[in-house]
């Protein structure tokens, strides 16, 4: 039988679990419209790439 290595990542995927949680309640409680909710929740799930990019701007990189 093969030896399987599993790596946890328990951490990480809390981490960005409770930023999806706030950035769609902020993203959703500041939209005005129902489709400007949608997209709050759409940009809640990519929240991360956000902040890389921001980071990367403000670094001048």
């Amino acid at each position: 039988m093969r030896n399987r290595n599993y790596h946890e990542n328990g951490p990480a995927g809390a981490v960005y679990g409770l930023g999806l949680i706030g950035a769609a309640v902020y993203y959703i409680s500041t939209a005005t419209t129902f489709w400007l909710g949608v997209l709050g929740f759409l940009k809640a799930i990519v929240w991360p790439a956000f902040l890389v990019y921001g980071a990367l701007k403000n670094l001048g990189l």
